[in-house]
């Protein structure tokens, strides 16, 4: 990696401004007023409506991950053929990008469905700021003060001082709600997370990552977030997918906990495959 390496330019969605103020999604009903001005009126108020679906179209996939037509649908309240169109001109802005669906474990009869993720320059619309300013910060610490080790005592010391809040909200939880808890924790800072049970355990997914372009070039982050994780659940976990890495979503497995399990280290969490 060389010195100055500049953060490619992101394109930002149209009408983007719209983006960081929208923690309230109304209800497709309550957008619909009768127009009675010109025609040209008509169309600037049709236009200006598309912006705001497809912005809502483009965060329900940063807060949920790659989702099917149909699963955006049911999400929004909209017709399935409504939102084709709207991720066909998402499409063409670069906005989202069509992918295979990832399936785990045994492969059902037919194609797989086909799911809709954010590209880099569809995150970068939500305002992902002072990533050039952390990356050549973290740049300087590891050239200056000890190469790859010293960004890893960096980034756990980071997230150290992050995992007050989530330590309070696990420990407030019954045990079988604490990887819910957790979800809820880090979606308070930005990182849209969900828990969902797997078959020998549970799935924590990170649909977000505020530092998503940091991480790419240094995925000690990752790796030491993965071990926080381990150490506030009191068990081994594993890190299967990063965003970073070019996955869709963030999925931390967490195994179901047992006595043997429950004092596990963080030494032992599984690391970010990078």
């Amino acid at each position: 990696m060389t010195q100055g390496t500049t953060r490619r330019p992101g394109r930002r969605l149209p009408g983007s401004e719209e983006l960081r103020n929208n923690g309230v999604v109304k209800n497709v009903g309550e957008a619909r007023e009768t127009h009675t001005g010109t025609p040209q009126e008509e169309l600037a108020a049709g236009m200006r409506s598309d912006r705001s679906t497809r912005n809502r179209v483009a965060r329900s996939i940063l807060d949920h991950g790659p989702s099917t037509v149909t699963e955006l649908a049911g999400r929004l309240g909209l017709t399935p053929a409504a939102v084709r169109r709207h991720l066909d001109a998402l499409v063409a802005d670069d906005v989202v990008q069509a992918r295979e669906q990832r399936v785990y474990g045994a492969r059902t009869r037919g194609r797989p469905a086909k799911v809709f993720a954010l590209t880099d320059c569809g995150r970068d619309a939500f305002d992902q700021s002072y990533d050039k300013l952390a990356a050549d910060a973290l740049r300087y610490i590891q050239e200056r003060f000890g190469g790859d080790e010293a960004v890893m005592a960096f980034a756990r010391a980071r997230i150290a001082e992050q995992a007050g809040a989530y330590r309070k909200a696990i420990e407030a939880a019954a045990p079988e709600e604490r990887t819910e808890a957790l979800a809820k924790a880090l979606s308070a800072d930005g990182y849209a997370a969900t828990a969902r049970s797997a078959p020998v355990g549970e799935q924590l997914c990170q649909h977000h990552c505020p530092v998503i372009h940091v991480a790419e070039k240094f995925p000690q982050l990752c790796e030491a977030e993965t071990e926080i994780f381990s150490q506030l659940l009191g068990t081994h976990v594993q890190r299967l997918a990063t965003i970073a890495h070019g996955d869709g979503v963030c999925t931390t497995f967490i195994p179901k906990i047992s006595k043997n399990t429950h004092n596990a280290s963080a030494s032992t969490a599984g690391r970010n495959p990078a």
